[in-house]
């Protein structure tokens, strides 16, 4: 009988995982084993079982099960395909209902029969195996769609060639990479674009949107915590420099960081060791640090608001996304992709845009950049009653409009020197509060 699949057994019994490999080894390629629920994430990652048989109890005092649900649930969330059958002395039904719920695919009960316990992990590595070769699959199929039609690099503009260039250059290296331009420009996706053409594309790739972490989540969501750290740290959790070890970690609009944060990411990047909240252990790490932001951070140190040591260590190299605005025909050809992308999706037969469409779509600033674009495309698909996109299929007014518009309304005015203001610094807003004569927190105020 061939030997296939992969299987990650955990249970905090020696003598159970002895008996179990001894058992499988005959009927599966690769067997792992661990008495140490802590290192589930590590071992996932590095062996990629199709199937993890996982204890529901891993201390003598614990014997509600709630040790395996966090497991059960951590997994699935790390990886939504991950088939688990979850394990347990305690044969009620209760526990084994709640364990399918939560998206187990099966139960074991100890002491097993070891022809019923084959029947149910042979079939969930086969089934494990065929998800995992869907998703291949598919991330191949995104991934060269990325490589040939990122939405962001797709243009002949000469700024753009440049860009693409410098991707190119870097991308092979272990250099950290600082990327800048306004909101909507594509960082996110040049980030993904060096990432997979880079020596470390088989690694993980963590991203952290640093504009929606609040603080006092920061430390636990990227350095991580130990098991009563604070109130709600029920269970240990590996941080997103943990969990990035290995491949490339994506800290998004990084600007938006205090100083107290400023301070701690740059410890762990000069010692290149992390110590989760609640612990005096540190461990090493090895990632490859890709930055964004649309703030200048340059400025930001002269200001005394960004520390220029850490800003040495995020931008060896720098990367400076153009506005859509300086990209003259890309405009066209990225509205081009657009309309082939939607009018598949929506099954409409469009064949192009008009030449007046044409000229308000290059006579338009788009503040918003790529992003804007993308969905305003969208909407002149689902528009379209003809053949080509048309003038009326688009919903932003063109500049000549604007110009002939005189706003005197004093609510209006305020709300657009908010908004210039906002788009000269480039969404910094305490830039922005300056340049208005206001504090940030006015700003704020007057933002909501």
């Amino acid at each position: 009988m061939e030997k296939k699949g992969k299987i990650l057994i955990v249970d905090d019994n020696d003598d159970i995982l002895f008996t179990l490999r001894l058992l499988l080894r005959s009927f599966v390629a690769e067997v792992v084993t661990t008495n140490d629920p802590g290192q589930i994430p590590a071992l996932y990652r590095a062996h990629q079982p199709d199937c993890v048989l996982l204890d529901m109890n891993f201390h003598r005092d614990h014997m509600d099960c709630e040790e395996g649900f966090y497991w059960l649930d951590y997994l699935r969330r790390m990886d939504p395909d991950a088939v688990v059958v979850m394990m347990t002395a305690f044969g009620d039904v209760e526990n084994a209902v709640r364990s399918i719920k939560n998206g187990a695919l099966d139960f074991v009960v100890k002491p097993w029969d070891n022809q019923k316990l084959l029947d149910i992990v042979l079939p969930g590595i086969k089934v494990g195996a065929a998800r995992r070769e869907a998703a291949a699959h598919e991330q191949q199929r995104q991934s060269a769609a990325l490589a040939m039609a990122g939405t962001s690099l797709i243009g002949q503009s000469d700024c753009m060639k440049e860009v693409c260039q410098v991707v190119q250059r870097v991308a092979p290296t272990e250099a950290n990479i600082l990327i800048l331009g306004e909101n909507g420009t594509g960082k996110d996706v040049v980030a993904h674009m060096i990432w997979q053409f880079s020596k470390r594309s088989e690694k993980p790739f963590e991203s952290v949107d640093l504009a929606s972490l609040p603080e006092n989540l920061f430390e636990s969501e990227v350095f991580g915590h130990e098991k009563g750290a604070f109130t709600d740290a029920h269970m240990p959790k590996a941080g997103r420099l943990e969990a990035a070890s290995g491949g490339t970690l994506f800290l998004d609009e990084i600007g938006n960081l205090t100083p107290v944060m400023q301070s701690k990411l740059l410890t762990v990047l000069e010692t290149g060791r992390v110590s989760r909240v609640g612990s005096t252990q540190t461990s090493k790490i090895d990632v490859r640090l890709i930055c964004a932001t649309n703030a200048d951070l340059h400025e930001e140190v002269r200001r005394g608001r960004f520390r220029q040591d850490l800003l040495y260590r995020i931008n060896t190299i720098e990367i400076t996304l153009p506005p859509l605005r300086q990209r003259g025909n890309d405009i066209l050809l990225l509205a081009d992709h657009f309309i082939q992308l939607y009018a598949r999706k929506y099954n409409k037969e469009i064949k192009g845009i008009s030449s007046e469409a044409q000229k308000k779509l290059l006579t338009y600033r788009w503040p918003g950049n790529v992003r804007e674009l993308r969905h305003a495309m969208e909407r002149a698909v689902l528009m379209c009653n003809e053949n080509a996109i048309i003038s009326r299929d688009f919903s932003f007014e063109d500049e000549e409009h604007k110009r002939h518009t005189e706003v005197l309304n004093l609510d209006q005015l305020e709300s657009q020197a908010i908004q210039r203001a906002i788009e000269l610094s480039n969404g910094n807003l305490s830039e922005a509060a300056d340049m208005l004569g206001i504090t940030r927190y006015a700003l704020y105020r007057k933002m909501k």
